[in-house]
């Protein structure tokens, strides 16, 4: 036990040191994404529906996507680094955690979200809009990657136009 104890009080640190320096090397595009957000939090952008956030966020960056769900670059987040300003399509996806003794059950069939903080790795404070939490206007909430159930998450990094 004590041996468990030394090896986290030793290691921890150069993790989360690893962890902040590679958080300081965002991609420009993504900062921007994230200053977009940032200037349109607590308001409904567009319609108010949860893609409309992204779609702004990119267009008034002259990121490139599709148009309609393919927000940039895919991404692994198992293997890429996930900074703010990556854009998560969800699609079927149930999330069970619990908090303070409740257990929460959520369903996202078709949602859009940018990620806003990387808190750590697998874990994301998400903006995003149309949701239980924030109604039509643009909010933040917590996904933890390990509390997804089932479904699909695609993770897509944005790319400048013509790149």
């Amino acid at each position: 036990m004590r041996f468990i104890f030394l090896f986290l009080l030793l290691y921890s640190p150069l993790f989360l040191n690893q962890h902040a320096k590679a958080q300081e090397d965002i991609p420009t595009l993504n900062n921007k994404i994230v200053a977009y957000v940032n200037s349109v939090m607590g308001t409904q952008v567009d319609r108010g529906e949860c893609w409309d956030l992204a779609a702004q966020a990119l267009n008034r960056n002259n990121a490139e996507w599709d148009g309609m769900y393919v927000y940039g670059k895919e991404i692994d987040p198992e293997k890429d680094e996930v900074f703010p300003g990556d854009i998560i399509q969800f699609k079927n996806v149930k999330v069970r955690y619990v908090k303070d003794m409740t257990i929460y059950n959520e369903e996202m069939k078709h949602h859009t979200a940018i990620v806003y903080t990387v808190i750590e790795p697998g874990v994301y404070e998400i903006a995003h809009q149309n949701t239980a939490y924030t109604g039509r206007k643009v909010g933040v909430s917590i996904l933890d990657l390990s509390t997804v159930q089932k479904g699909k998450l695609t993770f897509y990094r944005p790319i400048k136009e013509n790149s």
